[in-house]
């Protein structure tokens, strides 16, 4: 077991439930998986997050999804802390500078995301160029509501799972 790990198992519920939000953004899924400590691995962690997160509603995806910028931009619309800033940073670090029209062209194709299904565009940013990315935004606008947001909760997973890993390696 870790020491990060070791360590969270012991914190009071609040504590522990503030420690992993900027994992994934959603206070219920950071509820949830507080609850079910202790955990005994990485393994155990991974596994109960990924279920926890499957087992939300809507709201709850939301709420997550809400907690990152949009591609190609630095703030998120709802505050995730600062751990939550950075680990966004790192992850769209292949997009940090993309010239003025991937930039344009990222902010309309988000704009026309954001009017079609009502929430912001979620892709698992890790290693992904700004083209790459604007690409799987186009891809996606053609997806139904419904795909769509299986596509998106499957966005997630991803992010949160790096950041699981990112955060038990601190």
């Amino acid at each position: 077991m870790s020491d990060v790990l070791a360590r969270w198992n012991r914190l009071p519920p609040d504590e522990a439930e503030y420690e992993i939000l900027p994992c994934c953004g959603s206070r219920e899924w950071a509820h949830r998986v507080a609850s079910l400590r202790p955990l005994a691995d990485e393994a155990q962690f991974l596994e109960a997050a990924g279920e926890e997160w499957r087992n939300l509603g809507e709201r709850d995806w939301d709420e997550a999804f809400r907690s990152h910028p949009r591609i190609g931009e630095t703030h998120a619309a709802l505050p995730a802390g600062a751990q939550s800033a950075a680990w966004s940073a790192q992850e769209q670090r292949e997009a940090a500078d993309p010239g003025d029209a991937i930039k344009i062209a990222l902010s309309d194709a988000n704009r026309e995301y954001e009017e079609r299904f009502g929430r912001i565009f979620i892709v698992c940013a890790s290693g992904k160029t700004a083209p790459e990315m604007l690409a799987i935004l186009r891809r996606r606008l053609q997806n139904d509501r419904e795909a769509e947001l299986r596509e998106a909760v499957e966005q997630q997973r991803q992010i949160m799972e790096l950041r699981i890993r990112k955060w038990l390696d601190t």
